[in-house]
């Protein structure tokens, strides 16, 4: 079955490349029908990472973010025309105590192998988790980063103390209001705060229990617990005050991606004596989570609509760069590409 692709070569430059797909090597055919834009995917795009990363990785598809449509399954486990989330990790062996998406062999789409910006996606049945109908795609298109969410708030839950009366949440862009969002309701009990550099974004944090800038946070203001969910320069500043602010034996989980390594307070990370959390990415099981989390509590992907940003319509590579570039100038949201 002949595939077109879609492959970023250089920086903003897509190229057309033909592969063909074996119809008889098991793999689920899957044709993506809304694709999200992953700061990850801008990095490439815009050429910010380093030109060794870039000269290694590329030519490469982008895009590990989406929804897709199943057009062929040899084993007829899946129907044609069915909806299912794609998962971009690929794991290629088990290990009884790391996780999937920790295994430095693992495979990640967009990230070294082709991601979903192709006609069809040849598809191990194991990366693919059913999608009802009743989620928005324009939401379930970004199921990817929430679902990066869900994983490091499970591994908050394994590792935090029982003490949660209030966590602290710094970063108020697409991360830190996904965070926010499913915190609230994977532990209701606790009070959840968000701290951000932008008034009009730290507005549609309404589930929240209360928002502070970060210029503006009290003197006498603490957490049991910090998630950090900024990256960037930005995260030296977020860790810190974290730091500043958390109670001893707290624990601060880091999910923000910084390019440059990070000068944090070590010094009172000992007296405290803090646990310090990083997670990255996710396996099946925190897609089926989300998934089922989605169902559980419907009014999720309704406050998920806040970050559909620009929804582009594409045809053609000059719609592809399109998006890209509304992607960049945007303030908040998610860029969602309808995939003709």
């Amino acid at each position: 079955m002949l595939n077109t692709i879609y492959r970023l070569v250089a920086p903003r430059r897509f190229e057309i490349e033909f592969s063909d797909l074996d119809l008889n090597s098991g793999k689920v055919m899957v044709r993506p029908i809304r694709l999200s834009i992953c700061n990850a995917d801008q990095r490439y795009y815009q050429g910010t990472r380093g030109a060794d990363i870039l000269k290694k990785k590329l030519p490469m598809a982008l895009i590990h973010e989406g929804v897709g449509e199943v057009l062929f399954d040899p084993k007829k486990e899946f129907q044609p025309g069915e909806l299912v989330v794609m998962v971009p990790n690929t794991p290629v062996r088990e290990d009884p105590v790391i996780g999937e998406n920790y295994l430095r062999d693992s495979k990640f789409r967009s990230s070294g192998y082709d991601g979903y910006m192709q006609d069809v996606v040849d598809m191990r049945r194991d990366r693919l988790v059913s999608l009802k109908e009743n989620v928005p795609l324009n939401v379930a298109s970004f199921t990817e980063i929430v679902s990066v969410c869900t994983h490091a708030l499970t591994r908050f839950d394994q590792l935090a103390h029982e003490r949660r009366n209030r966590v602290g949440i710094w970063g108020d862009g697409n991360m830190g209001f996904i965070t926010a969002l499913l915190f609230r309701y994977m532990f209701p009990e606790t009070e959840v705060y968000v701290m951000g550099v932008n008034p009009n974004k730290l507005v549609d944090f309404s589930f929240a229990d209360g928002t502070y800038l970060v210029s503006d946070i009290p003197e006498d203001f603490s957490i049991d617990h910090g998630i950090e969910c900024v990256g960037g320069e930005g995260a030296p500043k977020a860790i810190n005050q974290i730091i500043d602010y958390i109670e001893p034996e707290g624990t601060i989980a880091i999910l923000g991606v910084s390019e440059n390594p990070v000068p944090i307070n070590t010094r009172m990370i000992l007296e405290k004596g803090l646990r310090v959390l990083g997670s990255s990415r996710s396996g099946r099981a925190d897609f089926v989570k989300t998934l089922e989390l989605y169902e559980k509590h419907p009014e999720i992907p309704k406050y998920l609509k806040r970050i559909v940003g620009a929804v582009v319509e594409i045809h053609g590579i000059d719609d592809m760069k399109r998006a890209f570039e509304m992607d960049i100038q945007k303030d908040f949201g998610k860029t969602v590409m309808i995939w003709k």
